[in-house]
């Protein structure tokens, strides 16, 4: 698809001025670039928001239309040209699931005719992108929320309440572990897909960056460590056992202003689980099952306790943020720290192969595991300590990569 008609800049010199967040009237018309893939996820949401009278869907984007089989019947206009959709649909809020290299682009091309932003995560392949779509935002004054959805849960603040309140005494570190399987087709599905570049340009497609980005995200959160100038330092070890230029086997570990963090996480799990962020404390510890909105605290003089949260979908918050004034959850600057650590992955060496005898093929399910892994995954979280220092002896020392 392509970011905007020719004429942009003749026909927007100054752009449009966006209409102020907190008074716009529901539902509010949406405009959706990337239905298939993960977009249909956003499809899907922006029905269920419009049976509400949240939102309208008043268009699609895509370089190939979708069929009525797709649309379920329905009819909406269609167009691979974003700014062309926006212009003939009067679009205030425009979703954006497109490949990672396309994001900036797309965004400030919504941003130029005054439309408000849903963008998906990963919000750039680097940090210099982000700053561009983030700065150009800002300038054309309209509102953009970054769609790490499990930064909607209830159980983040919630979370952050019973560290302030020393619930678990002091801190001393967070875990992340994400254990998933993908087989070789998920590295297939785009000409994008398993890339650090695609024809010269950045797109950092790895298993930290996007697939479990969100364990990346959400640990960040709970650290309170969520803007560009809370990260001190990022060590990085990026492995692959696919045949593919980006890495599937990896763990990052974050030094930030507040504390130290490790993200453990694999596409090539023995048994694929829920992945699960786990905040460490002298008196007791939390783990956090983000996908299910799921938390066990544990403390020094008390019984477990599992509670399950709320979530606020990121669609209807940057609803009620144009319509009512509601705060918005996730502003670029709050994914600051994520693109941090996107960029030290960006700038590390090439992910190391592992060895032959380091992962095997399952039979009749056509993807690559690594024996092993998932242990070393959950233990990377509990100990905050990277693969090399946790012994596996396909992460050498010499891989870890430090910015």
């Amino acid at each position: 698809m392509t970011a905007a008609s020719h004429q942009d800049r003749d026909r927007y010199p100054d752009g449009p001025r966006p209409t102020p967040a907190g008074t716009l009237r529901l539902p509010l018309p949406v405009v959706l670039a990337g239905a298939r893939g993960h977009g249909r996820w956003h499809l899907d949401n922006i029905r269920r928001l419009q049976d509400k009278g949240v939102v309208r869907l008043a268009g699609i984007c895509e370089p190939t239309p979708l069929t009525e089989e797709e649309l379920g019947g329905r009819s909406v206009e269609q167009s691979a040209d974003l700014g062309s959709l926006l212009d003939a649909t009067g679009a205030a809020v425009a979703v954006v699931c497109t490949p990672i290299p396309t994001h900036t682009d797309l965004a400030l091309t919504a941003a130029a005719r005054g439309v408000h932003l849903l963008l998906e995560k990963p919000p750039a392949p680097s940090y210099a992108e982000f700053r561009r779509m983030a700065d150009g935002v800002a300038a054309a004054g309209v509102v953009c929320q970054i769609g790490f959805q499990s930064l909607g849960s209830h159980a983040v603040p919630a979370i952050r309440k019973l560290i302030t309140e020393g619930a678990l005494g002091r801190v001393t570190g967070i875990g992340g572990a994400g254990a998933w399987a993908r087989d070789e087709a998920y590295f297939r599905r785009a000409p994008w897909a398993g890339r650090r570049k695609l024809d010269g340009v950045d797109v950092v497609d790895g298993v930290l960056t996007n697939p479990l980005a969100h364990a990346v995200a959400t640990a960040l959160a709970l650290d309170g460590s969520t803007r560009a100038e809370d990260v001190t330092g990022v060590e990085t070890e990026l492995l692959r056992a696919n045949a593919i230029e980006s890495d599937d086997t990896s763990c990052v570990r974050v030094t930030t202003t507040g504390g130290r963090i490790t993200v453990a996480a694999t596409l090539c799990a023995e048994r694929p689980g829920e992945p699960y962020v786990l905040v460490h404390g002298t008196g007791g510890r939390i783990t956090f099952w983000y996908k299910q909105d799921r938390v066990l605290l544990q403390r020094s003089g008390h019984g477990p306790e599992e509670i399950r949260y709320g979530r606020t979908d990121l669609l209807e918050n940057l609803a009620g943020h144009l319509s009512g004034g509601a705060a918005l959850l996730v502003p670029p600057e709050s994914t600051g720290a994520f693109m941090k650590v996107v960029e030290a992955v960006r700038q590390a060496p090439d992910p190391v192969a592992l060895p032959p005898d380091a992962w095997r093929t399952l039979p009749g399910e056509r993807r690559r595991v690594v024996p092993g892994v998932d242990g070393f995954v959950a233990a990377a979280a509990d100990t905050l300590a990277l693969y090399s220092e946790l012994g596996a002896s396909w992460a050498l020392p010499k891989e870890v990569s430090t910015r």
